[in-house]
C-alpha cells in the first residue's frame, strides 16, 4: 500500500481537516490544526506531501521519525501539529486496513467509557450557573471555565475578589452535583496565582489549568507544592521532551496534552504512559473538532491514568458548525451520565460526512484569537 494524496479542508468554526488517500482505496483522516493558524498548517501539510506520497502508510513510526527528524528543525507548535494530523490519519488507515479500532492495535482498551466535560462561560466568564444547568440537563457532571478575564501581573484587590465571588457563587449553586475545573489560561502571573490558589482551595476545583504560563515551570512547581489543588499543564507543550521537566520538577499532578499539537497518537501514547510512572493523571485537551476527539478517545482507552476528556460539543467558538455536524448520524458523539463511550469502529472509530466537509471548505474560515489590552493599554494575555 502507498500514499497517493494528501488533501486539507479549512472548515468552520476554526478547524483544519486532513484526508490521506492510498492506492488500496483506504483513506484516513487527521486534524492538523493550530487555533488561529489553520492556513499555516495547510501550507505545512502541502510541504510534507513531497516526502509522504509514495510511502507505505502502515510504517507509522518510521514516517513519524522521518517527519520529526528530517530538515534540521524540529518541535514547536506548527511542525508538531502538522505531524499530529498526519499521524492521526495513518493510524486511521492502519485500523481500517486491519478492521480494528486503533486502541486494539495499541494493546486493547482498559476502559469502556471515559468521563467528559465541556466548557462554560465563554472567553470572559459569564452566565456560569445558567450554562452549568444546561450541561447537567444534558447528562454532564463536570465542566471547565476561565477563572478570569484580563488580569495584571499585580492586580487590584477587587479583581481577586470578583474571581472568588464568581466561583463561590457557582459552587453554592451547583453544590456537589457538578465538578468544575478552572483555567487561568496564562492570564494570571505568579504574584496573583499564589493568592488565588490559596483562596480557591475551600471551593475544591477539580484542577487548575495553566496556573501560570508553561514557560514558568519552576514557578508552577513552587505553586504545586504550596496548594492542595491539582495543577494541570500541557496544552502548550508539544513533545515528550517538553514534558520531561514537568515530570522531573513535579510541576503538575495533571497533564493535558493536545493530540493535535503534540505529534498525534504516537507521541501522546508515549507521554501518557510516561506520566503514569510519576503517578500523574492524564486529561487530554480537546476544544477542537471531531477527528481530534476521536483520536483522544483512543488514548483514553489505553492509558490507565486518563480520567477525564475535554470536548467541544456546543462550545462558544463553534458558531457555523459543531462537531457532530461533520459526522454521519450513527457516528455522532454523545454524553450519558457524564461519560462518553470509547469508539469501537475501525481506525479512529468515526465516519465523517465528506460531502458536508467539502461544502464547508468552500467557505472556510479566518478565525483569529482576540486581542485584549489592560486598562493601561498594555497587551493582555488571551
Amino acid at each position: 500500500m502507498k500514499i497517493t494524496a494528501l488533501e486539507t479542508f479549512l472548515v468552520a468554526p476554526r478547524w483544519l481537516f486532513l484526508k490521506v488517500d492510498t492506492d488500496a482505496g483506504i483513506s484516513g483522516w487527521g486534524e492538523p490544526v493550530l487555533e488561529g493558524r489553520a492556513a499555516t498548517l495547510a501550507a505545512a501539510i502541502d510541504e510534507l506531501s513531497d516526502a509522504l506520497i509514495g510511502q507505505d502508510p502502515l510504517r507509522i513510526e518510521d514516517i513519524w521519525q522521518m517527519i520529526y527528524r528530517n530538515g534540521c528543525y524540529r518541535g514547536g507548535p506548527v511542525l508538531m501539529s502538522a505531524l499530529a494530523g498526519v499521524d492521526m490519519a495513518l493510524w486511521d488507515i492502519k485500523g481500517k486496513h486491519h478492521d480494528a479500532p486503533v486502541h486494539e492495535l495499541l494493546g486493547g482498551r482498559v476502559r469502556d467509557k471515559v468521563r467528559s466535560y465541556c466548557w462554560i462561560g465563554g472567553d470572559r466568564p459569564q452566565n456560569l450557573i445558567e450554562d452549568a444547568g444546561r450541561l447537567m440537563a444534558n447528562g454532564y457532571d463536570a465542566c471547565k471555565m476561565n477563572a478570569c478575564a484580563e488580569m495584571q501581573i499585580v492586580a487590584r484587590h477587587r479583581d481577586i475578589d470578583a474571581v472568588l465571588r464568581r466561583v463561590s457563587d457557582f459552587r453554592t449553586a451547583v453544590g456537589s452535583d457538578m465538578d468544575f475545573a478552572l483555567d487561568f489560561h496564562g492570564r494570571v502571573h505568579a504574584p496573583m496565582a499564589k493568592i488565588l490558589l490559596r483562596e480557591l482551595e475551600p471551593l475544591r476545583p477539580l484542577f487548575v489549568e495553566d496556573a501560570v504560563v508553561s514557560e514558568q515551570l519552576d514557578t508552577m512547581a513552587d505553586l504545586s507544592r504550596d496548594t492542595s489543588i491539582p495543577l494541570c499543564v500541557g496544552e502548550r507543550l508539544h513533545s515528550r521532551y517538553a514534558f520531561k521537566p514537568v515530570f522531573e520538577k513535579r510541576a503538575a499532578s495533571v497533564i493535558n496534552p493536545d493530540i493535535s499539537h503534540v505529534g498525534g497518537l504516537s507521541e501522546m501514547v508515549r507521554i501518557g504512559h510516561w506520566a503514569e510512572a510519576y503517578d500523574i493523571a492524564l486529561a487530554p485537551h480537546c476544544p477542537l473538532g471531531p477527528i481530534t476527539l476521536a483520536a483522544s478517545l483512543q488514548i483514553d482507552a489505553i492509558c490507565h491514568n486518563a480520567f477525564i476528556q475535554e470536548q467541544s460539543l456546543g462550545m462558544h467558538y463553534n458558531q457555523g458548525a459543531d462537531m457532530n455536524d461533520y459526522l454521519l448520524p450513527d457516528s455522532r458523539f454523545s454524553c450519558t451520565d457524564g461519560y462518553m463511550d470509547i469508539p469501537h469502529g475501525p481506525g479512529l472509530g468515526i465516519e465523517l460526512d465528506e460531502n458536508f466537509i467539502r461544502k464547508q471548505a468552500l467557505t472556510g474560515h479566518r478565525w483569529r484569537a482576540p486581542t485584549w489590552r489592560h486598562e493601561d493599554g498594555s497587551i493582555a494575555e488571551w
